[in-house]
């Protein structure tokens, strides 16, 4: 049987320049000032392993733990605590954390969240805890203002100035839903379309691939092309509640999905395993609108108030999201977030902005995802080849022995290209559904400009270099124009690929 690519297409990943060059941690001599007083020698350690760590540290600490986060700059992780034993934080230390003591308790900040849920749960709000200053953060869309905007402030003041704080985005929160190419499916009004997340398998063996829930509550069948014959339908959907994720099975039970992510000029990153985000860490996105763009984890736990798709008076809220800085757009919904070494984090579900001028964006955890649903990252191997992670593989050329042909790549797949193949439709309700294919040409907009502010910044040394040591650097200026109506130049064979 012919193989085909079900995939994401890499529009803007040309354009990626500021999405190479990740700059250096803005946090890094507050945490120094912060952690003073400390003993024992800090540990270097990878964003992934930071993860692992922090978990453990936090059955050890018990009620002591606060939180932690990432110190991208300095490649280290640094636990709160509010109190508890000392040779307790002793251990913490010898383990090769920085700790660092806090006010607020873990028990008090997840107490201002529901407090919050009870009295300000507005459609454009959201909330999530920020280890780095030990408060909530509280977000209020463009859309709340006048006696929204008051409920909300009022409730944030109750809590207190050292529980919460309170900032205004320029956007909108939506659910990235679009209309026009990419995995597609047909509903009544039209067209729509998400991205791909990452391919599993099934708790009953049969491969398919996780993407975003509000996708397979809109539809039920997916294709890889616009006017296409579908070749996967939707097993479990979850959206709005506690969670946005579905699990799509492929129609042909010997499909191919390969465990992988192509960040664009033939370069792929191979998913290696499901981790948990972790505060501070530098994260990679790759969605069918915009290409490939990074940032860095802003907060975990996110509740997210998206207005409803089917009741103009209705709230969609979802909960435990992890919040980021990094951009999306309409169509961008489903798509992978992942870390350099191919740990696959998440499944972009929504958030506010554009790549022009940046925003929040929040994905479902995929190690949530993958408990709901009973599936496996992972297809044995298939396809993968012998590549590497994004480091390996990136720079201006230096990739690591994987060209496009060589990780069952674009040239020997039959089918359609790479624009028409991921991601697919969006929420339910038409008008939200119209006009993807002009949300463009922000692919080179990331980076510095829109995830630099609060120490906040994109980049971490440990996550990339100047060097060839990056994601998607020395993408070719002269690859062809993406006919998604992206509008950035792309490698039209680029994909996450999962042949059948």
């Amino acid at each position: 049987m012919p193989k085909r690519k079900a995939a994401i297409a890499v529009g803007g990943v040309a354009a990626l320049g500021a999405a190479a060059l990740l700059l250096p941690n803005a946090n890094a001599s507050q945490d120094e000032n912060q952690a003073s007083g400390t003993t024992g020698t800090a540990k270097t350690l990878k964003a992934a392993d930071a993860s692992g760590l922090a978990a453990q540290l936090q059955k050890i600490l018990g009620d002591a733990f606060a939180g932690s986060y990432y110190d991208s700059g300095k490649q280290q992780l640094v636990v709160n605590v509010v109190s508890g034993d000392n040779n307790v934080i002793l251990q913490a230390k010898k383990a090769g954390a920085i700790v660092r003591q806090v006010e607020n308790s873990a028990a008090e900040l997840k107490a201002a969240a529901r407090t919050l849920k009870t009295k300000a749960t507005i459609p454009g709000t959201s909330w999530a805890v920020d280890p780095r200053t030990d408060k909530v953060l509280v977000t209020a869309d463009s859309t709340v203002t006048g006696a929204k905007w008051d409920r909300l402030q009022s409730t944030v003041k109750s809590l207190g100035a050292d529980m919460a704080t309170l900032k205004k985005s320029s956007g909108t929160f939506k659910t990235f839903v679009s209309g026009g190419d990419a995995i597609f499916s047909q509903v009544q009004g039209g067209n729509v379309r998400c991205s791909l997340g990452f391919n599993v398998t099934a708790s009953d063996g049969s491969p398919a691939f996780l993407t975003a829930g509000h996708c397979g509550v809109a539809a039920k069948d997916w294709s890889d092309s616009q006017n296409g014959q579908p070749i996967a339908t939707v097993d479990q959907a979850t959206f709005p509640g506690q969670g946005d994720f579905s699990l799509v099975k492929y129609n042909d039970p010997n499909t191919q999905a390969p465990s992988e992510v192509n960040v664009g000029n033939g370069r792929t990153v191979q998913i290696k395993q499901a981790a948990d985000a972790t505060v501070g860490a530098t994260v990679f996105r790759m969605g069918s609108t915009t290409g490939l763009h990074d940032g860095q984890v802003t907060g975990l736990d996110a509740t997210v108030n998206f207005q409803s798709e089917t009741d103009p008076n209705g709230v969609d809220t979802v909960t435990g999201l992890i919040q980021t800085n990094v951009c999306a757009e309409p169509g961008d919904s489903g798509g992978s977030l992942f870390t350099q070494d191919g740990s696959a984090l998440g499944l972009t579900s929504g958030g506010s902005g554009d790549c022009t001028n940046g925003g929040e964006t929040f994905f479902q955890p995929v190690t949530t995802a993958l408990q709901a649903t009973g599936a496996t990252l992972g297809d044995g191997g298939a396809g993968a080849g012998g590549q590497a992670g994004a480091g390996d593989q990136a720079g201006a050329g230096d990739q690591a022995g994987a060209g496009a042909g060589d990780g069952s790549g674009a040239g020997d797949e039959a089918g359609a290209g790479a624009g028409d193949q991921s991601g697919a439709g969006d929420q339910a309700g038409a008008g939200d559904q119209s006009g993807a294919g002009d949300q463009s040409g922000a692919g080179d907009q990331s980076g510095a400009g829109d995830q630099s502010g609060a120490g906040e910044g994109a980049g971490a040394g440990d996550e990339a270099g100047a060097g060839g040591d990056q994601i998607g650097g020395g993408a070719d200026p002269s690859a062809p124009s993406d006919a998604s109506g992206s509008g950035a130049a792309h490698d039209g064979s680029s994909s996450l690929t999962g042949t059948h």
